[in-house]
């Protein structure tokens, strides 16, 4: 797999995709989506989807396409090998989220947006994995009672846990950090290994390396008792110093705070507002 792109900038995303089989483009396909990385809050999240038509889902089978959460690194990367060897009738795409970019949407730091969470960031690349295998003229069916199509879920799995493998392991920090180690644990937030790897790392100005995903409340909580604090010019118009009330006091006859109701996202992104006079 090759990551290079990936490497030249690890700061937004990367679509990667193999050729597509010329079976695919003649015959009903199966495929199916996932994605590794969702959790940790070190490194990028990737998305993959693999496809192959149903006449040839036997031969899928056949490559003995396992739960990768069994497998180790290595089994996995001869697994992706086997099935890249088979890409007569096996495609697949992947779309590869790096921290940075994760993290600055659902701060609603990316220019010209709104916090933009990570399951509408999951849900909107899944989606467009999706819509990238149909725009190639890929013929997918929605199926009920598919269990028998599972494997094809795995070897998507599959294709996601080796690409995040190599994004982590080949990883070049922007920040040209020389003291920058890898025993970092499962990259996990509940990890000792992981959270003693964080607080090392925190620098008290600049933060943390664009590895971690500082968006992760366990990195902010880090950066909130080992860095400096710092007030922007827009967090007083960000925060929100009310919790949200309790739902019985909707029935209550005390009195209710009043928040003015901020504009759909497709307004506020593009900086529009209702004109009060022309």
């Amino acid at each position: 797999m090759d990551l290079s792109e990936l490497e030249r900038d690890n700061t937004g995303r990367c679509r990667l995709s193999s050729p597509v089989p010329a079976v695919c483009l003649k015959e009903p396909c199966v495929l199916g989506v996932d994605e590794a990385g969702r959790g940790p809050v070190l490194g990028p999240m990737v998305y993959a989807i693999c496809y192959c038509p149903l006449s040839r889902l036997t031969d899928l089978e056949g490559l003995k396409v396992a739960d990768p959460k069994t497998l180790t690194e290595n089994e996995r990367e001869r697994l992706f090998a086997k099935m890249e060897e088979d890409g007569d009738f096996v495609g697949w795409a992947l779309d590869i989220l790096s921290p940075n970019l994760i993290s600055t949407s659902m701060l609603g730091r990316m220019l010209g947006r709104v916090k933009y969470n990570l399951n509408s960031q999951s849900h909107d690349t899944a989606a467009g994995l999706i819509q990238y295998a149909l725009d190639q003229g890929i013929e997918v069916s929605v199926k009920a009672k598919a269990d028998s199509l599972f494997p094809v879920v795995s070897a998507a799995n599959t294709f996601a846990k080796v690409a995040r493998d190599q994004a982590v392991k080949n990883w070049q920090s922007v920040e040209s950090l020389q003291d920058l180690d890898s025993d970092y644990g499962s990259g996990y937030p509940n990890d000792p290994k992981t959270k003693a790897w964080l607080r090392k790392h925190v620098d008290p100005v600049f933060g943390f390396p664009q590895f971690v995903r500082f968006s992760w409340s366990t990195a902010q909580a880090i950066l909130e008792k080992e860095a400096e604090s710092v007030t922007w010019e827009d967090s007083a118009a960000e925060e929100d110093p009310e919790q949200p009330g309790k739902i019985t006091s909707y029935f209550s006859h005390g009195p209710q705070t009043c928040r003015p109701q901020l504009p759909h996202r497709y307004f506020q992104e593009r900086g529009l507002e209702a004109a009060s006079s022309l």
